[in-house]
């Protein structure tokens, strides 16, 4: 797998997903805010299999 993040995209992932899974402790407290895995899984890896299949690449090509 190819990177095909950006940093900035890569932050922002982050920061949502981490947001998201606080929801599950502090927030309404239900199963969706467990739906932040997979952005933070995304940032961490900096593959976004979606940007695969629509051919979006968002970091500068070396």
């Amino acid at each position: 797998m190819t990177a095909n993040m950006g940093s900035a995209d890569r932050i922002i992932r982050a920061i949502v997903g981490v947001i998201l899974i606080a929801l599950v402790f502090v927030g309404p407290q239900t199963a969706w805010g467990w739906i932040g895995v997979v952005p933070l899984a995304t940032a961490a890896i900096g593959n976004c299999p979606a940007y695969s299949l629509l051919g979006i690449k968002t970091c500068k090509t070396k």
